[in-house]
Formats: C-alpha cells, structure tokens, sequence
C-alpha cells in the first residue's frame, strides 16, 4: 500500500486530503505543521509528501530542503500544496526540489492525477536504477569470474602436464612448476581476500 504523508496546518483541507486520499486507498500520514512534519519523516518514510507552504513552526519550503539533504528521504516524490499562485513561488518551491505544485483550492482530479504522476516517474526512476545496478553486478560478477578462471585454467593446464610429463621430467622442472602452481594459487587466494 503507497504510504502518503500530508503536512498541512489547515485541519479541514487536511481532513478532507486525507479522506480522499483514504478512499483511493493510500496509507495516510498526517501533520499539523512543517516541525511534526519532519518528525514524522525521520521515523517513517512514506511514498510521496503532500506538504503546505504556509505553515507556522516551519514552512513547506524548510521541510522540503530538510527533506532533499537527507539521504533517506532526498528522493521520495514531493508536491506543494498553496494558495500562493505567483512565478516566483513556484519557481522558488521547484529550485528546493519539489516535483509538482497544487494551487489552492484545487479539485480531486488534480490531486491525484498529480500523485499519480510523481508515483509513476519515480517507479520508472526505480526501474532505471535496478536495471542499472543488475548491470553493475553483472559485470562485476563476470570480471571476477574471468579473475578467477584465467589463473585457475593456467594452474589446470601446468598441473595436467606435470601429471603426464612427470616421469620425463627432472627434479628441477618438477619443483619449478609445483612452484608456479604455489605461487598462481597464493595470488588468486590473495586477491580474493582484497576484494572482500
């Protein structure tokens, strides 16, 4: 269930977004103020933030700039919610990171086609970031498998010959290849161990 946390000081536009939002069936969190707001965020991280920009204790623009330093929480989806309607407002709302902004009064449809939104871009941003790690581990997985099998098919291959050219061979070409097969061995033990 996508966990939403509403910060809003007005308690009925709070009730009623939770209300909505309850109906579409979120998981609602909610705050009176910026300051409860922040408690909130640092022991549960939700999905998405609703938050007000005029709020008293602390203002939307504090939350979202607390929120956007944090690594917990610097990437969860954020959208302003204000009556303040101006260019400047919006322009300074979005340079602090928030990713969508509701003017006041705005109607259910445009509530949650704006969570919808951010919740869909932030899947695809999850999805980028997976595949991109599966990728990481792909290739980290394979380099050290080629570590590995380089040395380890040389050990085979001088081992093989010691086993069927052993009795051909004097005391010295023996000892120098057990040698080889020690010092081969020692450097895939050693650089296993570095990279754990």
């Amino acid at each position: 269930m996508t966990k939403v946390l509403v910060i809003e000081d007005q308690e009925d536009i709070r009730s009623i977004i939770v209300e909505m939002l309850t109906a579409e069936n979120f998981y609602v969190i909610d705050a009176e103020n910026g300051q409860v707001g922040i408690t909130i965020l640092q022991k549960e991280i939700p999905d998405l933030v609703i938050c007000d920009i005029a709020m008293p204790k602390m203002d939307g623009y504090e939350v979202v700039t607390w929120s956007r330093e944090n690594p917990e929480t610097e990437a969860i989806p954020f959208i302003f919610l204000t009556a303040k309607a101006s260019q400047n407002d919006i322009r300074q709302g979005i340079e602090l990171g928030a990713d969508d902004y509701l003017i006041k009064p705005f109607t259910r449809a445009e509530l949650l086609g704006a969570i919808t939104a951010r919740l869909e871009k932030q899947e695809i941003i999850n999805r980028q970031t997976q595949k991109r790690i599966n990728t990481s581990y792909s290739y980290l997985a394979s380099t050290i498998r080629n570590d590995l099998n380089n040395p380890l098919n040389y050990i085979t291959s001088i081992s093989e010959k010691l086993i069927n050219e052993y009795e051909f061979m004097n005391r010295e070409e023996i000892l120098k290849i057990i040698k080889e097969i020690y010092n081969l061995s020692k450097n895939c033990q050693d650089r296993n161990l570095n990279k754990l």
